[in-house]
Parts: C-alpha cells; structure tokens; sequence
C-alpha cells in the first residue's frame, strides 16, 4: 500500500481544518519505507511533544494535507530520515527539545543545544539536568587528500543572522557544504506554552522578523482553526494586503542584496531604495514598519490608517515605474545574468523531494503556493498565479522574485480597491482543540500547529521554510566556487532564526 494509503486507513483525531492520522509503531515504520515512492506525499515538517512526534505532509499537488502521529515508546521511535532526507534536521531538533530520539536516523549530532542551556531536552517531561563544559559544533570529517575547510561565521562580517558554514574545498572548489545553525534559538516553543492564544502571538510574529506577518497569518489560523472560528472578511482582506506588501519589501531586498554581493552599486541602491519606502508605506498603513502584531488570532489588531492606502499606492508605483529599468540587470546578455546563469542549481527532482517552496522551489519547477492550494482566506477569487521555472539556479531564482513583483503589486491594487466592510476582530472563546495553520511568506508556505486546552496553550510548533532550504544549499553548492557562495546564499535567503525557534 502506498503511504498516502497507509495512513488513510488510520484512525483519526479531531485536528481542525485537516484530521490527524493515529498511526501505531508498525504503520509508522511502513509508511517510512514507503516514502521512497514516486507517488509519495511531500514531508513538510516532523515535531513531538511530551508523548508523541507529529509529521506534517501533503500530497505533491496540494489537494490534500495529512498530519499524521506516533506514539513514543521507550524515548524513541522509527526515523523517517533513511526515506526521506529533508527528515534528518528535525530529527535532531526533537531529540534535543523533547529527547525522543529517532531509530534508524540517518544523523544523531546535537542540533539546537551547542550544550550551553542550563537543561538538556527542556521541553520533555522531566527535563535532563546540564552537565559538562560546552562543546564546539560537530562537523562531519574531511576525507580525502588535497582537501581543506573554511569556517564561515556564525559571527560575520556584516549585520547579519548567525550561521556556521563550514566549506570543504579542494582548492577554489567546493566539495561540500555543512550549515550548523541554532545560534539564534530563543526558546519560543517553550515561552509560548501556558499563555492565551493572543498573548502567544507575540513570540510567533517574532520568529522571523522579515516573515512576521507570514508567521502571524499561520499562527492565527492554526487559533482560529483549534477553536472553530473564523476572522471577519475585513480582517482576512487586511492580512493579505499586509502579506503582500511583506513579500514586496523582501524580494526588493533580496534583488538589493544580490546586485550589491555582484559589485552593481547603483542598482541596488535603488533597489533598496524601494525597499524603504515600501517599509515607509507600512508603517503610514499600519504602524510599524515590518507591520509586527498587527495580524492577531481573531482578526488583526487595528484597521488600515487613514494616509495607508495612499502611501502604498504611491510605493506601487514609484516601482512599477522603475522596475522595466531596474529589471535590465537580469537581460539574458548581461554580465549579471551570465554570473548568475548555473550558480547554485537545484534539480527539479531535488526541490520536489525536499518540498521546497517560495522562489526557491518555483524556481526549480515546484509550482506549490499556499494561497491557491490548500488555499485560504481572500485568495479563491484572487488567483495569484506563481512563476514557475526549471533551472533551479539563482538567475531563475531573481526571475521568479520578479514575477512575484509584479503579480503583487496586482493583488495589492486589488485587495485595496475592494476592502469589504465590517469587523475587524473577534471574541476568542476560551476551549481546548487543536489546528494547523498555513500562510504563503515571501521564502514560501509556513505553517503553525497549536494546541490549546482551556483556552491556553497547551504545545505549538512553526515550520519556517528554512527548515527545507537550506540543505538544498548545502548541495547547490557542491562542485561550485568558494568565491561564489556569499551570491548564491543570497540568492537562497533562507531564514536562520526562522529555524532556530
């Protein structure tokens, strides 16, 4: 039986909007061997909590998402890791959170825990006391002559989050790549257990900054779903003018930050010049520049300010009147294009198995997007169609953030000619269930799982997407150049405190 198959003939739990499957040790296991498949759904994300460890998939063309769980027995249970690599980081994740360790798994290093906290696996029932002296991250060994590494980070040379890179090279060549992350945890699983959904809506917003209102839309869903409510349309028209407009300032970022890393000074001034007054445009709309706690389980937290929608129509089209000129740094002919042309590229099969999403997955030929499918709040008559390429490499991932610009600044134009009237928040009623979020970020689909028993936070989880991307940056850049892997991270832009939870 294929592994869709496996886990429909599950018994369910009242998981809202999407039951969970109740598999049993065994049906784990087979469903494990059976991701190997063609036809096998996508891995989304892997959590636990005290008693159990959750696995998040969806089938590869959206029309159905599949949470699924396992009982945790005798502080382990089977890895889902030698089926489904993309399974490995969160492996390490539970075991250093929860100390349930994955049999089988194809990696047991430490992950988050640099062995620094003052407790090990602080989220299981009796956390473990800390004991012994720090240790430096583990790498995996240089094997091979002629061969030599190059740490990079996590401290680098510019405002910037926290990464280990640590580079295998042979000579200018890069043989690989090894990302240890974990220097920006802040402990947000744990600060938010115990807290009413609106009061733990903080920590979510602040996950990832430049995300907080793809992070705030998911979190708000997976509430609004566990207690079997639903926003006002206002509410849902105001979010999605926010996401949009989030989306707009990172990949006019991202094209800043490239064109920059590439020696083209003027245009990525002016890039970045766009950049801010689209935060500018945010604040006039809506308080803050990176509109944090704005979107709040319910609702959102105020309306549009009365200058926001002239301020954001004004940004609009100073970059739509600007972008034809702006966009002649990716002409096919041009030095920048033919930098870019093969840097860093992921097979379409490759994204496919990590289920990569955003710019990055639709660049190597995965045309998933939230919005359409599963799909949420306003988008059903909106149809943001995603640009969708098969190079994989950073020229396509820039042509891909290009389309994105322009189909954004649409829906904007759009969402803001037709705002519907009405409420813009809702009363919370104070009950225990449990939901699963979804929003679309500009570095792709995020989602939330939350469960609240009495109206508390009993457990949470967030899948940034980073959590996908950046292996799939540990292996573009195999065979490539070492002067060339600060452009094609760019080129990525994977999140680390996104990840570091």
């Amino acid at each position: 039986m294929s592994a869709a198959g496996l886990i429909r003939a599950a018994p369910t739990e009242p998981v809202r909007p999407w039951l969970r499957h109740a598999l049993d040790v065994e049906t784990w296991r087979a469903v494990a061997a059976a991701l190997g498949a063609p036809d096998a759904p996508d891995l989304l994300g892997l959590w636990a909590d005290t008693l159990r460890v959750h696995a998040l998939f969806i089938e590869p063309d959206g029309s159905d998402v599949l949470p699924v769980s396992v009982p945790v027995v005798g502080g382990v249970y089977p890895a889902l890791s030698p089926h489904r690599p993309a399974a490995a980081w969160f492996e390490r994740m539970v075991h250093d959170l929860w100390g349930h360790a994955a049999e089988g798994g194809t990696d047991l290093r430490p992950w988050l825990d640099h062995g620094r906290w003052p407790v090990h696996t602080p989220m299981a029932l009796r956390p473990a006391p800390a004991g012994g002296a720090s240790e430096p991250p583990e790498f995996l060994p240089v094997e091979g002559e002629d061969l030599h590494q190059i740490p990079l980070g996590p401290v680098h040379g510019t405002i910037t989050e926290p990464a280990h890179l640590r580079v295998t090279a042979e000579g200018e060549t890069i043989r690989r790549v090894e990302v240890r992350l974990g220097y920006a945890h802040k402990g947000v699983l744990a600060l938010m257990r115990g807290k009413p959904p609106r009061a733990a809506a903080r920590y979510a917003a602040r996950l990832s900054g430049d995300s907080t209102v793809a992070h705030s839309i998911a979190y708000a869903r997976a509430a609004e779903a566990a207690l079997a409510t639903e926003a006002p349309p206002r509410a849902h028209a105001l979010r999605a003018v926010m996401a949009e407009l989030e989306r707009l300032a990172n990949h006019t970022g991202d094209f800043a930050a490239v064109l920059g890393a590439a020696g083209l000074g003027v245009p990525a001034a002016r890039w970045g010049w766009h950049r801010e007054a689209l935060l500018a445009a945010a604040e006039a709309g809506f308080g803050h520049r990176l509109m944090m706690d704005c979107v709040v389980p319910g609702g959102v937290a105020a309306d549009i300010g009365p200058a926001g929608p002239a301020a954001i129509l004004a940004a609009l089209d100073a970059l739509g009147g600007e972008l034809p000129a702006l966009a002649r740094a990716l002409d096919p002919a041009g030095g920048l294009a033919g930098r870019l042309r093969g840097l860093g590229a992921v097979s379409p099969a490759l994204a496919a198995r990590f289920a990569a999403g955003g710019p990055v997955g639709r660049a190597a030929g995965r045309g998933f997007d939230a919005r359409r499918r599963p799909g949420y709040p306003p988008y059903a008559g909106l149809d943001p169609a995603p640009a969708v390429l098969a190079a994989g490499d950073a020229e396509a991932r820039l042509h891909v953030r290009l389309a994105e610009l322009h189909a954004s600044a649409g829906l904007l134009r759009r969402l803001l000619a037709d705002l519907p009237e009405g409420r813009l928040t809702l009363t919370l009623p104070m009950a225990t269930g449990e939901g699963i979020g979804v929003a679309e970020g500009c570095r792709g689909d995020v989602w939330h799982w939350l469960r609240l028993d009495g109206g508390l936070v009993a457990a949470c989880f967030a899948r940034d997407p980073g959590w996908l991307h950046w292996p799939l940056l540990e292996a573009a850049m195999q065979g490539g150049e070492v002067a060339d892997l600060p452009l094609c991270a760019l080129s990525f832009n994977c999140s680390c405190s996104g990840v570091d939870l």
